[in-house]
């Protein structure tokens, strides 16, 4: 059911094997950058603060696929020593923090660019490295807040809503960095350099909504917010719930798709008003909404899934792993603990991502092996674990 590499596939090298990244321990969107890289075939290096830290233990990191954890007490000037020795030989640093943090530590990007000119040091942060918000504190729905997407989303009459935290921190943050972190090792690729990437999640998610913004012309977004065509204001652009209370979503934009629509529904076009007349749309969507409720989603399906009518059911995650489509592309994929997720994407047709199937890493589990591959001593990893400046995790004592 669930795609697992074969050692065929891992023998192909992946698009970003020999790439050394470095990851700063962080919240949501951090991890998802480092995740993408990982899985597409960089070494990445999760830096954790050490265990004993109320703020390692507070967040896990659910995003660790592939990666190995280095435990490291950034704020002993020894510490922050280790790191920039590690940047001097790493291609990516990616760090989480708001703005002056790594400045503090001394481990601002003139000095760690100076040491390693090569390096590509992406910076993720909600408000950016400029600007009144720069130093401010924020989540998600702040970020989409100030970038105007948060004002188009929502149900007529209702308060704006955030779409969980999707839009600002995965895909204006995470995905967004991981993407300046490709083109710059694109262009390091042809010029040496390295170069600081400022990746501000208020301008990802800006950038993602480019189409709103472009399309403000052409009359789709005229209405108040929740009453037009593509944000629940239209009935063939909508959900509704079936007689087994779950879901089916109606895309039916283009009239060739409504008619098909309107076919499954079992209703007569010629006895309805037009598709766009803005001041039937309600009473359509009464009309819709209880005709979807005399039948099972299954039900649905079954009427729908040979039709060009753009109506599928919405599936939970359960669902979404054990649907025919999803399983015969293997969008899924089951690691070694038998947890399921969603496979890497895109799917590249030469190197393919081969997602790690091993368990997460526990907080400081290679911190001794980082450290010799990164050129230290015995004697040197000896110290600075007597000085509590790394932590070595102890897998037998913990089993």
């Amino acid at each position: 059911v669930y795609g697992r590499s074969t050692a065929a596939e891992e023998a192909v090298a992946m698009a970003l094997s020999g790439v050394r990244v470095l990851e700063l321990a962080g919240l949501a969107p951090a991890p998802l950058c480092g995740m993408i890289l990982a899985d597409f075939g960089a070494q990445v290096v999760r830096v954790d603060r050490l265990s004993q830290s109320a703020v390692a233990s507070a967040h896990g990191d659910v995003q660790a696929r592939g990666k190995r954890s280095l435990a490291l007490d950034l704020k002993q000037p020894q510490g922050a020593a280790v790191l920039r020795r590690l940047c001097g030989g790493a291609d990516v640093l990616i760090e989480p923090f708001r703005h002056g943090v790594m400045e503090r530590l001394g481990l601002g990007p003139e000095v760690l660019l100076q040491e390693n000119p090569r390096l590509i040091y992406a910076r993720l942060t909600g408000f950016g490295q400029t600007g009144k918000y720069a130093k401010s504190a924020g989540h998600d729905i702040n970020y989409l807040a100030l970038s105007g997407v948060l004002s188009k989303l929502g149900r007529k009459n209702e308060n704006p809503f955030p779409p969980v935290n999707l839009l600002a921190d995965f895909a204006g943050g995470g995905v967004t960095c991981a993407l300046g972190i490709v083109i710059a090792l694109f262009e390091r690729a042809k010029s040496g350099k390295g170069q600081v990437i400022d990746a501000s999640m208020v301008e990802g998610v800006a950038y993602l909504s480019s189409f709103l913004w472009k399309s403000q012309n052409l009359g789709l977004w005229g209405q108040p917010r929740g009453e037009n065509l593509l944000d629940s204001g239209a009935p063939f652009y909508e959900t509704y719930r079936t007689s087994d209370g779950k879901f089916m979503a109606v895309g039916a934009i283009e009239p060739k798709f409504y008619n098909q629509l309107i076919k499954g529904l079992g209703l007569n076009l010629d006895e309805l008003p037009a598709q766009m007349s803005f001041s039937n749309w309600p009473e359509m969507k009464k009309k819709f909404a209880s005709i979807f409720a005399q039948k099972t989603q299954a039900e649905w399906c079954s009427i729908f899934d040979s039709t060009d009518a753009c109506v599928t059911p919405v599936l939970s995650f359960e669902d979404a792993a054990s649907h025919q489509h999803n399983k015969e592309r293997s969008s899924f994929i089951k690691n070694d603990p038998g947890e399921i997720s969603p496979r890497p994407a895109p799917v590249l047709s030469r190197t393919p991502a081969v997602p790690s199937c091993k368990r997460d890493p526990f907080v400081g589990e290679h911190t001794e092996e980082i450290l010799l591959e990164y050129g230290f001593t015995k004697e040197e990893i000896a110290k600075l674990l007597s000085d509590k400046t790394i932590e070595i995790k102890d897998l037998k004592a913990s089993l």
